[in-house]
């Protein structure tokens, strides 16, 4: 499946917030972010113009896209599924997204970045319910059990991970054990849970047309 392979720090540009695509590094002087916040990307560095109203909406559609390292056709299907399910159609199509397995490696503290924890992911580090799964999109539902495999929880990468990110807040939603390396998922999170700043009813705005 095709990815994204270029420069993730301009994606952080054109939308003009952090989507942490580069772990630490987005926390230090180093951010090109914080360096250039005026101007997006482009060899000229425009300056941002004011958007119509699709030109908003689409920002926040990629937006929402490429903090969860996800490509187009995924984000398609994502949004069928969310307006199938009961509820609000925006905050489903979170709720599921924050569900894919990739996020929550990310979320357990396991890896610096969500691109970290798509290539974790993809080399078999880590087992749903047992049983070993390497597909980054795999939608973890509640009840899941997700624990780095047994043996993959020696290597000093994992214990340097944990202790790098020992102040990130781990969502309520699910029940991370550090000494085992497994986490429960408690239940999928309400919006209150998702701390993505995204006005998620432009993105249904713009299917919507």
């Amino acid at each position: 499946m095709a990815r994204y392979t270029g420069a993730v720090c301009r994606l952080c540009r054109r939308e003009n917030q952090k989507l942490h695509l580069k772990g630490d590094r987005c926390f230090t002087g180093k951010c090109a972010l914080d360096r250039r916040p005026a101007q997006t990307p482009g060899q000229h560095g425009k300056g941002r113009k004011k958007l119509s109203e699709y030109g908003l909406q689409l920002r926040e559609k990629q937006k929402a896209r490429r903090y969860y390292c996800v490509n187009e056709s995924q984000f398609n299907k994502y949004f069928q599924m969310a307006v199938a399910k009961q509820g609000i159609t925006g905050e489903n199509l979170l709720r599921i997204l924050e569900s894919r397995l990739d996020n929550v490696v990310y979320r357990m503290g396991l890896a610096m970045s969500r691109p970290e924890a798509r290539q974790l992911v993809n080399h078999g580090h880590f087992t749903v319910n047992g049983k070993k799964v390497n597909i980054p999109s795999y939608l973890v539902k509640a009840g899941d059990v997700v624990a780095l495999r047994e043996k993959s929880r020696s290597l000093t990468k994992f214990k340097d991970l944990l202790e790098a990110n020992a102040s990130r807040v781990v969502p309520k939603w699910i029940d991370f054990n550090k000494n085992t390396f497994e986490t429960k998922i408690m239940n999928l999170p309400d919006r209150a849970d998702i701390d993505f700043p995204v006005e998620e009813h432009l993105i249904v705005e713009l299917y919507s047309k």
